[in-house]
């Protein structure tokens, strides 16, 4: 089944003991077992629930993988990944994670006795050099949060490989509609799905995939004994975003297209970060191994100053903490999503004081256009911001 179909018939279609079209919201904590010899599928709910397994099972199915895995959240998705890992053990990571990654990365798991260090993963050289006899894995994100950098997924899994070390991708960005990492060499998968998965700003989520069963087994035992598992309801939710997430990003993702080639010929801004332009150095390597370039996009507008202009000026979009809903979303990365990486991390990273990130949504591009144009209208000048700009695309 091509996507489109397989996202609403593929798994979870609807409920097979009562052929309701949606599947019910068992809530339940716990299960009768009628003969102690044979246990059921089910005895406690932070072990297994109908709900929760119709969605990992959903998942599973999308990202080509054995086992799926629904937690609490992103990060409780995040963080019970990295419990894969033991003290000792060190990691490579793509430099430029969300700012929540890198806070457990740095202030939790160094903790734990796992090291960390963090490379710039659209270079395979670099992270080839950064590998270890400690080392026991890759953790990746791409295209990465804000600056949109790209990894070659492949390239990354054959290298691992060859040191029998486990590829995690951070999918959230891409959804398994777009890109699908365990069909290019990964191992785990995982997703914050509040974001594209849900779609609709009204659930909290995470989502993980394995790509054998083994390390699902792994993954199980782990999220089985932290227990920040999703719960029930928001298990339905979730699911109820993902049978409408191809139609949302195809329109979401054709009005990002269509932004960050306005705004990469505005005046008033530095510089776009879209991998679907083609002077967008990781272009065609997200070309090759996904089938389109999403719905987010970061731009430059050059200061602090005139980033608060455009976010006093704006209406349509909304200013908040999070992407990938059905509204336009506007965030300031230095005060949101990497407000725990530290300033010179960020500036190391290309996370100035004037990036704003845009996670289209559905509304009428036009409409969009036409409210960013009389916002920008109104910034503050910036001396010499057209020879910079030009500089910048010379560079």
């Amino acid at each position: 089944m091509n996507f489109a179909t397989k996202v609403l018939h593929g798994t979870s279609c609807f409920d097979p003991v009562t052929g309701a079209s949606s599947v019910p919201i068992y809530q339940a904590s716990t299960f009768h077992q009628a003969d102690l010899d044979q246990p059921p599928a089910f005895d406690y709910a932070r072990s297994g629930n109908p709900t929760r397994a119709a969605l990992e099972e959903a998942i599973a199915g999308l990202e080509g993988g054995e086992r799926g895995f629904a937690f609490a959240s992103g990060m409780a998705a995040i963080s019970s990944v990295f419990m894969l890992f033991s003290a000792g053990d060190h990691v490579i990571v793509a430099e430029d994670v969300y700012g929540g990654t890198f806070r457990f990365l740095t202030r939790v798991l160094s903790r734990m006795g796992i090291s960390v260090t963090f490379v710039d993963a659209s270079s395979t050289d670099a992270v080839r050099a950064a590998i270890t006899p400690e080392t026991k894995g890759i953790y990746l994100e791409t295209p990465s949060n804000p600056t949109l950098k790209v990894t070659d997924i492949a390239a990354v899994c054959r290298i691992a490989k060859q040191q029998d070390l486990l590829v995690i991708v951070d999918n959230t960005f891409m959804t398994p509609y777009y890109q699908r990492p365990l069909e290019l060499g990964a191992d785990v998968v995982i997703h914050s799905a509040t974001k594209f998965i849900g779609g609709h700003s009204d659930v909290v989520a995470g989502l993980a995939v394995t790509r054998d069963a083994a390390l699902g087994e792994q993954l199980y035992f782990i999220q089985n004994g932290m227990g920040a598992i999703l719960g029930v309801q928001d298990c339905w939710l979730v699911m109820r975003g993902l049978k409408t997430l191809k139609a949302r990003l195809d329109v979401s993702t054709n009005t990002a297209d269509q932004l960050a080639h306005w705004l990469e010929a505005h005046p008033e801004i530095t510089h776009v970060y879209y991998t679907g332009l083609q002077d967008h150095p990781g272009h065609q390597i997200q070309a090759s191994q996904s089938s389109g370039h999403g719905a987010v996009l970061s731009f430059d507008v050059g200061s602090r100053e005139r980033a608060k202009a455009l976010f006093d000026r704006v209406k349509l979009p909304i200013v908040a903490v999070s992407l990938g809903a059905v509204e336009t979303i506007l965030s300031y990365p230095v005060t949101m999503s990497h407000a725990a990486m530290p300033a010179e991390e960020r500036a190391a990273r290309g996370i100035t004081d004037g990036l704003i990130r845009l996670s289209a949504g559905l509304e009428d591009v036009n409409d969009l256009i036409e409210d960013l144009k009389q916002a920008l209208e109104y910034l503050p000048p910036l001396p010499k911001i057209k020879e910079q700009k030009e500089a910048f695309s010379r560079a």
